[in-house]
C-alpha cells in the first residue's frame, strides 16, 4: 500500500503545483516591482530592499504556512474547503438563531462577494505583466503589450466551456517548470550577490517600518501582492486535500518564491537600474528573455484559469445553499465533481478582465485595484475561523482568542494598508464586490420570506382529504404526477391550486420536497406513504451535487418501492409572480429586484434536470 500511497501522493502534488498555486506563484512578476514604485515614496536603498524582501518572506511564513497551512486547512467540511464550506461547520444551533446567523451570514457573503471581485482582477494583471516582458526583449513591442494581452483574455474566457480536465494534465508540469525556473534565476542572482540572503531576518522589515513610518505602511499594500491567492490553498482543500497542498508548498513553491524574490533583490542591490523590470532583467537579454516571457504567459494563464475555476465552484456552492440565483451550471466533467461551467458568470469575468486592461493599460496601474477584495477576505476568513474554534471545536478561548490575534496581526495592517489604494483603483473590485454583495442578500432574505410565506399557508399533506369529504368528489385519472414543493413542507400551493380548479388528481401524487445539506456531497432519499395515492418525498442533495429529479425518482423507486413509472410522470411546477409594493415585509426596492433575479433565474425544469415535455405550470401572485 506504501508503494500505491507514493506515487498518488507525488502526482496530487503535481495537481496541486497547476490549479492551487497558480496565483501565488506568479506574483513575483509584478510584487517587488511594485514595492519600489516611485509613488511610494521609497527608494531602492539596500535597507528598504533587504526590508521589503524581509516583510514578504515572512508574510508567506506567517499568512500562507501557519495560518491556513497549519490552521485553516484543518477548517474541512468533509473533505472540502472554501467560505461556504468553513460557514457549514458552525453548528445547527447558531445557524438558527437569527441573532447569531445575520453577521456570521453577513460575514460570509462579503468575503465571497470580494473573491468574485478579485476574480476580475487576478486574470488581468497576471497576464498583462507577463506580457510587458516582450518590451524588457525588444522596446519597439510596447505597443502591442495590451492587444496581445486582451487577445489571450479573449481565447481564455472561450475556452472555458471545455472545461479543465483536457488541458488540467499539462497544468502541473508546466507551473513545476516555471517554479524549477524561478528558483534557478533566483539562485544564479543571489550567488551574485549573496549579502541579500541578511533579509531572512527580520529585524530589518521592523527597521523599515521606523525609517520610511508612514511611506512603509504603504508599501505594506503592495507587499500584500505576495500572499495573492492564498485563500485558493483552502477553496481548492477539496480537489487535492491537506497533504498534497502542504507538501507541494513546502517542497516546491516556498523555497521557489523565496530564491525568485531573493535573486530579484539582489538584482536591485548589484544594478538598480534594472529595478523597474527586476523579474524579466534576471534572465540574459535576447532568446533567454522571450523564452522567460513565454513560459510567464503560460503560467499567468494556468493561475487565471485555477481562480476562474474558483468562482466558477463558488457560484456554483452559493446556488446550493439559496445564497445566489439559479443560473446555467455546466458540469464539464464525469470524474471530477468541481469542475463547472458557468457561463452567465463566465462572459461577465471576461467583459470585465478585457475592459481593466484596456483602462489601465499597465500592470502598475492596476496593481492599484488589487489586493483590497484579498485582503477583506482574509480577515473575513480569521473571523469565521474563530467563531468555528469556538463553537464547532469548543476550544477554550485562551486557546481561540491569542491565535486569531496572531492571524489578525497580519491581516488587518494589510487590509488598511490596501484601503489606502481605494481611489487609485481599489474601488473597482470592492463595488464589484458590493453590487453582488446586494444580490446574494437580497436573494437569501427574498428566499427566506417566500419560504416562510409558502409553509404558513400550506396543510398538512395528511390533512388534504380529511375535511368535510374533500376527497369523495375528486377525479382520480391513470398516471402519477409529481409536485414539487422545494424545500417547504406539508401541501404545496401548486397541489392546493390545481386540486381546486381543476378538482382531479393523478392516482399517485407524489409531493416532492427537495432541501440542500451542508454537506459538499451527499444524496439522501426519504419516502412517506400516505392514504388516497399520496406519497410524500424527500431528497437532500449535498451544496456541491447537482440535483437531478429524474435520478432521484428512479433511486426511490428501486430502494423503497415509489409505485410509479417513469414514463407516466408529469410534473407540477409553481410559477410565481413577485409583486413588489411597499405592503410586503420586503419593501419595493427589494423585492423588485429579488422579482428580476427571479425572472431571469434559470427555469427549474433545468435546474432539476426535469424533462420541459413532461411539465406542466401553475402561476400566482405574491407580494412578499
Amino acid at each position: 500500500m506504501r508503494a500505491d500511497a507514493k506515487p498518488r501522493l507525488s502526482s496530487l502534488t503535481l495537481g496541486a503545483l497547476g490549479v492551487v498555486f497558480g496565483d501565488i506563484g506568479t506574483s513575483p512578476l509584478y510584487t517587488l516591482h511594485e514595492c519600489l514604485t516611485p509613488g511610494r515614496g521609497v527608494a531602492a536603498t539596500p535597507g528598504a530592499i533587504l526590508g521589503i524582501l524581509s516583510l514578504i518572506v515572512w508574510s508567506l511564513v506567517v499568512v500562507v504556512a501557519v495560518k491556513y497551512l497549519t490552521f485553516v486547512v484543518r477548517a474541512d467540511k468533509n473533505g472540502e474547503g472554501g467560505i461556504f464550506a468553513l460557514f457549514a461547520l458552525i453548528p445547527e444551533r447558531l445557524r438558527e438563531d437569527r441573532r447569531g446567523t445575520r453577521w456570521i451570514t453577513a460575514l460570509v457573503l462579503a468575503g465571497a462577494a470580494l473573491l468574485f471581485g478579485d476574480g476580475v482582477i487576478t486574470p488581468s494583471i497576471s497576464v498583462l505583466s507577463a506580457v510587458e516582458g516582450l518590451q524588457v526583449a525588444a522596446p519597439a513591442y510596447r505597443a502591442a503589450v495590451v492587444p496581445a494581452t486582451c487577445l489571450i483574455l479573449v481565447g481564455l474566457f472561450m475556452l472555458q466551456r471545455r472545461g479543465t480536465g483536457a488541458i488540467g494534465k499539462l497544468f502541473g508540469p508546466v507551473m513545476l517548470v516555471w517554479f524549477v525556473v524561478l528558483g534557478g534565476l533566483g539562485v544564479r542572482q543571489i550567488i551574485r550577490h549573496p549579502s541579500v540572503l541578511a533579509a531572512l531576518d527580520p529585524s530589518h522589515a521592523v527597521r523599515f517600518f521606523v525609517v520610511h513610518r508612514g511611506h512603509g505602511f504603504l508599501v505594506l499594500g503592495s507587499v500584500v501582492l505576495a500572499i495573492t491567492g492564498v485563500e485558493a490553498l483552502y477553496a481548492d482543500l477539496g480537489h487535492f486535500g491537506r497533504a498534497p497542498i502542504r507538501a507541494a508548498w513546502f517542497l516546491v513553491v516556498m523555497p521557489a518564491l523565496v530564491l525568485g524574490y531573493f535573486g530579484q533583490g539582489a538584482l536591485m542591490l548589484s544594478a538598480p537600474s534594472d529595478a523597474a523590470v527586476s523579474f524579466f532583467a534576471m534572465a540574459p537579454r535576447g532568446a533567454w528573455t522571450y523564452a522567460l516571457v513565454g513560459l510567464a504567459t503560460a503560467a499567468t494563464v494556468i493561475a487565471s484559469q485555477a481562480l476562474i475555476s474558483g468562482v466558477f465552484s463558488l457560484t456554483h456552492q452559493a446556488i446550493q445553499l439559496g445564497f445566489f440565483p439559479v443560473v446555467t451550471v455546466t458540469h464539464t466533467s464525469s470524474q471530477a465533481e468541481g469542475q463547472v461551467y458557468v457561463p452567465a458568470i463566465n462572459w461577465f469575468l471576461g467583459a470585465a478582465c478585457v475592459a481593466l486592461v484596456l483602462v489601465f493599460r499597465h500592470s502598475s496601474r492596476l496593481a492599484a485595484a488589487y489586493g483590497l477584495a484579498v485582503t477583506g477576505t482574509m480577515v473575513i476568513t480569521s473571523l469565521i475561523f474563530f467563531e468555528v474554534t469556538r463553537t464547532a471545536w469548543r476550544w477554550p478561548l485562551w486557546k481561540s482568542v491569542p491565535l486569531v490575534a496572531l492571524f489578525l496581526s497580519f491581516d488587518v495592517p494589510f487590509f488598511g494598508a490596501t484601503l489606502s489604494k481605494f481611489a487609485e483603483g481599489g474601488f473597482i473590485p470592492v463595488l464589484i464586490g458590493l453590487a453582488l454583495f446586494v444580490v446574494m442578500f437580497t436573494w437569501k432574505r427574498g428566499w427566506t420570506l417566500y419560504r416562510a410565506h409558502l409553509s404558513s399557508n400550506a396543510d398538512r399533506l395528511d390533512q388534504l382529504f380529511a375535511d368535510d369529504g374533500a376527497g369523495q368528489d375528486v377525479a382520480r385519472v391513470a398516471g402519477a404526477g409529481v409536485f414539487v414543493s422545494g424545500e417547504v413542507d406539508g401541501v404545496p400551493p401548486v397541489l392546493s391550486s390545481f386540486l381546486d380548479r381543476i378538482r382531479a388528481l393523478p392516482e399517485h401524487v407524489v409531493v416532492l420536497k427537495i432541501a440542500t445539506l451542508r454537506a459538499p456531497h451527499a444524496l439522501e432519499i426519504e419516502l412517506e406513504t400516505l392514504d388516497g395515492g399520496l406519497h410524500h418525498l424527500s431528497i437532500k442533495n449535498g451544496f456541491m451535487d447537482r440535483p437531478d429529479v429524474p435520478a432521484a425518482l428512479a433511486a426511490a423507486i428501486e430502494r423503497h418501492g415509489l409505485p410509479i413509472d417513469l414514463r407516466d410522470v408529469t410534473y407540477y411546477l409553481g410559477h410565481h409572480t413577485f409583486a413588489a409594493t411597499s405592503a410586503g415585509k420586503m419593501g419595493r426596492a427589494s423585492e423588485w429586484l429579488f422579482a428580476l433575479l427571479a425572472r431571469n433565474a434559470r427555469p427549474a425544469t433545468e435546474h432539476f434536470g426535469i424533462p420541459s415535455g413532461q411539465v406542466v405550470e401553475i402561476g400566482s401572485l405574491i407580494d412578499l
